[in-house]
Order: structure tokens, then C-alpha cells, then sequence
């Protein structure tokens, strides 16, 4: 009986950047089949309530045809279409002027911009030269056009100060204000983001709560809410719950552009693996993905927190984590990775 919905997020054409955060992890860029779209949609239609198909897991309108993809993607979902929310390619942005006309026409009013700070830094977070630069004319272009950016930033101690200097150049290009000409409002907010993927490569740069700059507290997401990891060991030690990753009644998959599948949980590891669309009969991957019947998800279920927090954790870490969840995911991913470990 079908009785959940399914969205699938496709690496069809890859990314541009290489960034340090990102918490799917690195993956080779492969343009896949032409055809692969359809294949993928129709491997799924028969079991799911509906099917709704993006054609990116990391950039976003990542091909040269971005608008006949976006109207390939609504025409071949199933019972559902696809959002836009506030996703668009600053790769592209700074590379086409057509592309912010197609942003407009597709209901687009805010886009998130993602900095690590100033020139130096951004440059060697995202992976390439001159992404700074992109990213401040990606601010220019869509503020030009009455879309709103959103500066999101990555902290890490090898960062913070910069971004005192990223701030004050937010303040220097009079965002809030040229925001504000149209009746609506920059943002620029920071955190730490998960520890997962790319981003638990950085651990050891993880800053510390105490040393965050008294000048960026209140860019902080829930500052007051964040804890030390020595906190959360404390907070777990006793915590005999499993920390197991559950759909309801809507399942998001990744489908990486060698057609392996994994839930949209935490990065695309082979240990957290589903199945292959080419090599895997449609029933059977799918029984795995309805009863979540995978390995990692099983270690996850039979793994008390306080098991992950006693021989993982570190109780004299200062180390600054946004929430509870995403800590004990970087435990469970530890976990995961010694007991599971396949490349």
C-alpha cells in the first residue's frame, strides 16, 4: 500500500566548490545519463504516494539548461512539485545574467549566501579561488533585483576574528538599509553547523563557547541554547535512549551520480548506504528504505547514548555545539564508522 511520499534529491551534475562544512562530504563530479531522471522516478513510482524529484543534492541549477531542468523536475514529479525555498547557484549567479531574471520567475525572494569570512577565508573553506568575490557580486546582483540575500557563516577558531571584518563589511555595503528599500530585511547569522560529513574533518578547529568574540553573539543562531561538549557529556552520561534517525510519513532520499541511495539523515558515507538503483531490485531497496533496515540505522538503535558519550565524548572539551542532536550525531557517527567502517 502506499501510504508515505518520497522526495529524491539527485546528483545529476555536481558542484563547483568543494567547501570544508559540507556535511553530505565530497563526492567526484559526474555528469550522469540524460535519461537517469526518469529511470530513478519510475524505479520509486510504484510504492510511494507521491514522488518529487529535484535534479541537485549539492548546487543548486548546476547545468547550463537550469530552467528547462526546473520544468523537467516539476513535469516528471509524481503527485507533488518541487520547492524552490531559498537555494540558488552564486556560481551561476555571477557567471549568466539571465539567471536572476530565472530566479525572479520561479518565486525566489531570498537567497542564502554562505561565507567562512573575509577574501582568504571564504576562498579556502569553499575550495577556489575567488569565491569571496563571487559571493559579494552574488549580493550585489540579487539585491539589484529585489531578492533578498542571507549571509550565513560558519564559525571555527581559525575564523572568528575574520568575521568581526566580514560583519563590519555587511555594514560597509549598507545591506540593512538597501534590504529595507524594498520592505525587506538582511540577515546575517552565524553558527557552528553539524559535525558531520566535511565538517567533522574540522572538529579540531570546533571553537571553543568561551571564545566566541563578544562582537558576534548576537549574530549567533540561539547562542544562549548552545553548549560545550563537557555540558552535553555531563547532560548524557546517563541517557540509556538511542539516538536512531526515523522517517514518519515522508521519506527524502540522496541519490549520489553512481546511483547509490542513502537516507537524507546525515553525510553519504558508504556506511550509511542503502542500496544501488542499477544493481538493486526496486522491491527490495525499498523494503530497506520503509523498514529503515540498514546497518548504521541498526547500530544506531542498539547503542545508548551513554555507550556513545562513555566512549567517545569528551568530558573536558570545551567545544561549542548548536544542539543536543547534533552532538550525539557526531557520536553515533563515530560509533558507526568503528563498528561499520568501509572505506
Amino acid at each position: 500500500m502506499k501510504i508515505k511520499d518520497l522526495i529524491i534529491l539527485t546528483d545529476m551534475y555536481g558542484c563547483p566548490n568543494r567547501c570544508k562544512h559540507c556535511w553530505l562530504g565530497h563526492m567526484p563530479n559526474r555528469k550522469m545519463p540524460v535519461n537517469s531522471d526518469i529511470l530513478i522516478v519510475e524505479y520509486f513510482k510504484p510504492y510511494f504516494r507521491s514522488v518529487t524529484f529535484y535534479s541537485w543534492v549539492r548546487e543548486p541549477d548546476y547545468c547550463d539548461n537550469y530552467a528547462e531542468r526546473w520544468q523537467r523536475d516539476n513535469e516528471i514529479s509524481f503527485n507533488a512539485k518541487p520547492q524552490r525555498f531559498e537555494l540558488a547557484s552564486f556560481w551561476r549567479l555571477v557567471r549568466d545574467e539571465n539567471y536572476v531574471r530565472f530566479l525572479k520567475t520561479v518565486g525566489v525572494n531570498k537567497v542564502q549566501l554562505t561565507f567562512f569570512g573575509t577574501e582568504e577565508m571564504t576562498d579556502w573553506y569553499v575550495g577556489r579561488n575567488g569565491a569571496y568575490q563571487e559571493l559579494l557580486q552574488a549580493t550585489e546582483l540579487l539585491i539589484d533585483n529585489q531578492i533578498t540575500p542571507r549571509w550565513q557563516v560558519f564559525i571555527s577558531t581559525k575564523n572568528a576574528t575574520d568575521i568581526i571584518n566580514l560583519l563590519a563589511k555587511s555594514r560597509e555595503l549598507k545591506l540593512s538599509e538597501r534590504c529595507k528599500a524594498f520592505e525587506d530585511e538582511f540577515s546575517f547569522f552565524i553558527h557552528s553547523g553539524s559535525c558531520d560529513g566535511e565538517n567533522r574533518k574540522l572538529y579540531p578547529l570546533r571553537i571553543n563557547k568561551e571564545d566566541m568574540p563578544v562582537e558576534l553573539i548576537p549574530y549567533y543562531m540561539n547562542f544562549s541554547e548552545t553548549k560545550t561538549e563537557a555540558e552535553l557529556c555531563e547532560m548524557l552520561a546517563n541517557d540509556n535512549t538511542c539516538f536512531a534517525y526515523h522517517n514518519k510519513s515522508e521519506i527524502t532520499l540522496n541519490i549520489a551520480n553512481n546511483f547509490d541511495v542513502y537516507f537524507n539523515f546525515t553525510h553519504m558515507r558508504p556506511e550509511w548506504k542503502i542500496g544501488n538503483i542499477l544493481t538493486d531490485k526496486s522491491s527490495e531497496l525499498v523494503r530497506r528504505i520503509k523498514n529503515e533496515d540498514i546497518p548504521a540505522l541498526k547500530v544506531a538503535r542498539n547503542t545508548p547514548v551513554s555507550k556513545l558519550v562513555k566512549q567517545f565524548g569528551n568530558q573536558k572539551s570545551h567545544k561549542i555545539f548548536d544542539c543536543v542532536d547534533d552532538y550525539k550525531a557526531y557520536l553515533l557517527n563515530r560509533m558507526v564508522k568503528t563498528k561499520l567502517s568501509l572505506g
